[in-house]
């Protein structure tokens, strides 16, 4: 049970019951308050009993502890329903990238968009299926259009927008973590099958061409599956390859230690409060890296326009320990952040 759904069933108590205190811990809500309106216990039990949840109640001293939690135990996660504003987010999305890939592909528009929005999905998902775990509300993925002429892939990609806070350090570095991964997992054999599918050609020095960066995991990639690549020779990435590069360049992206991107998140929860000179040094950095490509300085500032801080917010229990399978987790993104970092995208 969410914050949001705890607060919702505490309306409908409204007229009978009164919390002064609310609480949870590891998916079981408390609220302790007073019968108001000469209502008794057997009132509130007449509304609990609708919902599909286990509650208790005790009275301890004239206040009442009333506790609560998920009536189904057995579900992972919960889908609900579709509201109108994220499908026309998902059309117009689908309209973008399919006016980019006409742009890159000519009459070949029905591949590499179609295989970039595959992937977009996955890191999202990632997201709110461990904030469904962790009983964090939060909104299914919206999907983000933008022009081809602003953006070459017709897309900023999606977002999930938390609802209620965040509490533990553990939740919070296990959805910061799972976009991250879950979006890996996809990318990295995607590229290795487009790179099978890719054709070798010959360089050719051409004016205005667009360029792709390499990572360090592109490079070994590059190598076991073309091993005899001479030097005047290039590779044309398969629609299905340059998906799986724009999967690693968005994981890559998100895993900067800055506010509250993904990595800003597990960097939080990793460090605490060193999170924020960590952050201060990231950001900082982006403006040498802008030298090598400018995208660092459109990414730079769409982070000051949207989070206004490099700092993450604080949250209670940091400075609890981390399991040792979390603190895993953290260095699995750091690896990976290092295996996908390419100092320069795009160049022309």
């Amino acid at each position: 049970m969410t914050e949001t759904q705890f607060q919702n069933l505490l309306k409908k108590l409204g007229e009978q019951f009164r919390p002064s205190q609310i609480g949870s811990n590891k998916g079981e809500w408390l609220a302790v308050g007073n019968l108001i309106n000469d209502s008794i216990q057997n009132d509130l039990d007449i509304i609990l009993k609708k919902e599909e949840i286990y509650y208790s109640i005790k009275n301890n001293n004239g206040d009442l502890y009333l506790r609560v939690k998920d009536g189904e135990d057995n579900v992972i996660l919960k889908i609900p329903t579709i509201p109108r504003i994220h499908w026309i987010l998902f059309l117009l999305t689908v309209f973008t990238t399919l006016l980019a890939g006409a742009m890159m592909e000519g009459a070949r528009i029905w591949e590499s968009p179609i295989e970039i929005l595959k992937g977009i999905p996955f890191h999202e998902f990632g997201h709110y299926f461990y904030a469904q775990k962790h009983k964090v509300d939060a909104t299914l993925p919206y999907f983000i259009p933008a022009p081809p002429f602003l953006f070459l892939i017709g897309t900023f990609g999606a977002f999930i927008k938390i609802k209620s806070p965040i509490y533990r350090k553990d939740a919070l570095l296990q959805i910061g973590a799972a976009g991250p991964i879950a979006g890996f997992i996809i990318a990295v054999p995607a590229l290795v099958i487009g790179l099978w599918l890719s054709e070798v050609v010959e360089k050719v020095d051409v004016q205005g061409a667009l360029m792709l960066g390499d990572s360090i995991l592109m490079k070994i990639l590059t190598w076991i599956t073309h091993p005899g690549l001479l030097e005047n020779q290039d590779i044309m990435l398969h629609p299905i390859a340059f998906a799986g590069w724009i999967g690693l360049l968005v994981t890559m992206l998100n895993l900067l230690p800055i506010g509250q991107l993904d990595g800003g998140h597990v960097a939080y929860a990793m460090m605490g409060e060193k999170q924020g000179w960590m952050a201060k040094a990231a950001f900082a950095a982006l403006i040498p890296l802008s030298f090598f490509s400018l995208n660092w300085l459109v990414w730079g500032i769409l982070i000051l326009i949207l989070m206004r801080s490099t700092k993450h917010p604080p949250i209670q229990d940091i400075h609890a320990p981390l399991s040792q399978n979390n603190i895993r987790v953290g260095y699995a993104c750091l690896i990976i952040f290092i295996l996908c970092f390419i100092p320069a995208p795009f160049s022309i």
